[in-house]
């Protein structure tokens, strides 16, 4: 077994990072396997190296050890370049060039009714969205500055979910992604940001495979996009990981925690003198 911690260096980890960091870390050790550290770093208008370091300083203190050599997400641009080539060519991308004030003005026209929400928001409504074929697709037509959606439809078709459900497991259970969840409750997501050259959705897909993660320990808040992961696992022929989505830590008013929520960040725990035990009694562990 191989587990992950993937934090972002853009604030400091609070007690819901540590739930899921205690968590990821104990069901490897239980198994004997391994668990790893990456920082997810590829927003980098938002990122710090003084995050980045509190981010090992906060899980040291914890008690947590990883087994390798922590991956920076910033360093392996090239790696989600190669995923990108490889959709596109494969006639399963397409460039978007659509302001936010564009599809909020389309989804909240009259006759469409109230917009349809998904993982990454409002669904969108293909403005962009042009007919191509994957035959006449090269890597070096692929835009480089462009926003880039993956076209759900031809994805769906290419794996035949209307014939046969794509199947996971989540906690233990078996679920199943259909075709018009897919289409009609996720639809064509970003893969790669113009300011990024990738997303968060391919990007962890890829490094996930790439450091042979075999379960996937994260908040429930992402569950509804572990869809999106599958289906990205299923068109770039990686594997699919065990995942295990948990209940989120949150505040006296029911709401999780976010970043912003400097009162419960760990490093203001450790200053109060509380130790690693304090945290996992906090956190019902």
């Amino acid at each position: 077994m191989i587990t992950r911690f993937a934090p972002s260096p853009t604030g400091p980890l609070h007690l819901g990072h540590a739930y899921s960091a205690i968590v990821a870390h104990d069901l490897a050790r239980g198994q004997g396997g391994a668990f790893l550290l990456r920082i997810e770093d590829i927003d980098r208008s938002r990122a710090r190296e003084t995050w980045e370091q509190q981010i090992y300083d906060d899980l040291s203190w914890l008690g947590l050890q990883w087994d390798a050599a922590p991956v920076r997400q910033s360093d392996h641009l090239t790696r989600y370049r190669s995923a990108l080539n490889e959709l596109w060519c494969s006639g399963y991308l397409y460039p978007c060039n659509c302001r936010r004030a564009d599809i909020a003005a389309a989804v909240n026209a009259p006759q469409e009714g109230a917009p349809l929400l998904g993982p990454d928001g409002v669904i969108y409504p293909r403005l962009c969205y042009v007919p191509t074929t994957h035959h006449s697709r090269v890597a070096d037509d692929m835009p480089s500055d462009a926003v880039l959606r993956l076209d759900m439809t031809a994805a769906v078709a290419a794996l035949e979910v209307d014939k046969t459900p794509i199947t996971y497991t989540n906690n233990g259970a078996p679920v199943q992604i259909t075709a018009p969840q897919l289409v009609n409750t996720v639809g064509d997501v970003v893969l790669a940001r113009r300011d990024m050259g990738t997303s968060y959705h391919l990007s962890v897909v890829v490094d996930d495979a790439a450091q042979g993660i075999t379960d996937v320990v994260r908040g429930e808040d992402l569950e509804s996009a572990t869809a999106i992961h599958v289906v990205l696992q299923r068109l770039l022929n990686l594997p699919t990981p065990q995942y295990h989505h948990h209940r989120l830590i949150r505040d006296d008013a029911g709401k999780r925690l976010a970043k912003r929520d400097d009162a419960r960040a760990l490093s203001n725990y450790r200053a109060q003198g509380l130790s690693s035990a304090d945290i996992r009694r906090l956190i019902g562990l």
